[in-house]
């Protein structure tokens, strides 16, 4: 028996395995397992969103409550993961976790390294303005102007009109 358990770990790889994370606690998760001695793979890509009416670029979890471990079947001890803070559970399928193909890991961080930061809004989109002396009109975005105002296309007496507002006085409609 310890034979075979022998060989098997003389020739065992390491692995990725999946972890999921407690609600918002990835990063936590993911910082201390590294300080645990833990490879840890987090794929992320820059997103623009809007804060207090500001344009700001943040950061998001591609998965969001999920992210990749380095792990050895028979040399790495896997109990300690079970105690670490924002670590919910290693993804298993009955008992057993499922590795995840070196392939896909790859693939995720070719994907994630090509993904330029999406903008809030996309030329042409529709949007609803929400405050101000337009409001609930629908519009369309045009453009930025700088950081707070965006320029909309909005029909007034059966023409386009293009208005500057701030931005935090539209929404996207979904």
């Amino acid at each position: 028996m310890t034979t075979e358990i022998d060989a098997e770990a003389a020739t065992s790889v390491p692995r990725w395995y999946l972890v999921q994370s407690r609600p918002r606690q990835a990063e936590r998760a993911e910082l201390n397992l590294a300080q645990q001695g833990y490879q840890v793979f987090h794929p992320r890509m820059q997103v623009e969103r809007v804060r207090r009416g500001r344009r700001v670029l943040v950061e998001e979890s591609l998965f969001p409550n999920y992210l990749f471990i380095l792990l050895q079947r028979w040399v790495d001890n896997w109990y300690p993961l079970r105690s670490t803070r924002g670590v919910a559970r290693l993804v298993s399928f009955g008992q057993e976790p499922l590795p995840v193909p070196d392939a896909l890991i790859d693939e995720i961080r070719r994907r994630a390294e090509g993904l330029a930061s999406q903008p809030v809004l996309e030329v042409g989109e529709p949007v609803q303005i929400i405050a101000g002396p337009f409001h609930g009109i629908d519009a369309i975005f045009k453009a930025h102007q700088g950081e707070q105002r965006v320029q909309l296309l909005i029909e007034l007496l059966h023409r386009e009109v293009c208005v500057t507002l701030p931005l935090e006085n539209i929404q996207r409609i979904a």
